[in-house]
């Protein structure tokens, strides 16, 4: 069975490994497709991901001395879709053939509990490519939640990548005026196909400078690039007294960031957004689950174009040169996805 090991820094290899045993209330899923989350993944491939270089205590919620992962990192990856193929005798549900989305990582098959199956099954006809969006869905919903945002509110979304396209619409959805920052001419077009009002591209114009003289600054600004200094310009576009929701990965130091500046002159709040729990004022009534399945009832319903943001399709034997492209040139690609050849056997 097909997996795909990052071996060590800018080594990626496709190996076997030897399928799971079924056990009760467990189904075989044969993956389908399994998308490339650029920012995380291209960290391990980078060797720049905290968890190679320190270790997380989940207990204190503190990075200390050590690491959390260590190399080969075997199956990274967390959204797939995948066709129920064998069940346990105990499992009623989901049926087989069924398609179904979650997280297994970049793997020709996984055994999954059944129950955790449920509210995950893809309408018959759905396109499955929609089944990879979930999880990065949920990542752009939630810092839209993050972001507070009321009807009329004026948002700019730094970053027009996989997730901050997704920011875009569903800010959009949500009443929100946006307008779209990025470097890329292709996905600044996409950021107006998506709703985006206004649109700068950061490469002739200060986003910040632009928004105080046409409007006053923006009332909420979402961070989604990972770049230091576009959290700065982030931070330089809200108004008084605004939020900016940092939601990008950040690697490393952060030279760029002022925070003497208009941080401290303009009383700008600073929050964190990160998939791994919802903002603590809406945890009484939202997880990261009703997130995931929140966003995919919008894409099965037309709200949002997956489609449009899948550049790439390749199969999953090809992993090692995708890695490496996207390495050199990840402007060049929205959402890669690999492709199981056998996926459909069943």
């Amino acid at each position: 069975m097909d997996v795909v090991t990052i071996e060590r820094p800018g080594r990626v290899t496709v190996t076997s490994e030897p399928p799971a045993a079924l056990a009760p209330g467990s189904v075989r899923v044969r993956t389908l497709y399994s998308g490339v989350s650029t920012g995380t993944e291209l960290t391990a491939y980078r060797g720049t991901n905290p968890y190679l270089s320190r270790r997380w205590d989940p207990a204190r919620r503190l990075f200390m001395d050590g690491v959390t992962h260590a190399y080969p990192l075997t199956g990274w990856g967390y959204q797939e879709v995948g066709r129920v193929v064998e069940a346990a005798p105990d499992v009623a549900g989901p049926p087989l053939g069924s398609l179904v989305w979650g997280s297994w990582g970049h793997r020709a098959e996984a055994v999954l509990p059944a129950a955790g199956l449920a509210g995950r099954v893809l309408p018959p006809g759905t396109d499955p490519l929609i089944g990879v969006f979930a999880r990065v869905g949920a990542i752009a919903l939630n810092a839209v939640h993050a972001a507070g945002l009321r009807l009329g509110d004026q948002v700019a979304v730094f970053g027009q990548g996989v997730i901050g396209l997704l920011a875009t619409r569903l800010a959009v959805l949500s009443g929100a005026r946006v307008v779209a920052a990025d470097a890329i001419e292709t996905r600044l077009g996409l950021a107006k196909r998506f709703g985006a009002a206004m649109v700068v591209d950061v490469r002739a114009a200060s986003c910040a400078e632009v928004l105080r003289d046409g409007s006053g600054g923006a009332d909420v600004a979402i961070e989604l690039s990972g770049s230091h200094a576009a959290l700065h310009e982030a931070i330089r576009a809200v108004r008084r007294g605004g939020r900016v929701v940092a939601a990008g990965f950040y690697q490393g130091e952060g030279t760029g960031l002022r925070l003497g500046e208009e941080f401290h002159h303009n009383q700008v709040q600073l929050v964190s957004s990160q998939i791994g729990a919802v903002p603590v004022t809406l945890a009484h009534r939202w997880d990261v689950e009703r997130l995931q399945r929140t966003f995919m009832d919008l894409a099965l319903a037309g709200e949002v174009n997956t489609a449009a943001l899948v550049s790439h399709v390749v199969d999953a034997a090809d992993a090692p040169e995708a890695f490496a492209r996207l390495d050199r040139s990840p402007a060049e690609a929205l959402q890669v996805v690999f492709a199981f050849p056998d996926g459909d056997a069943g």
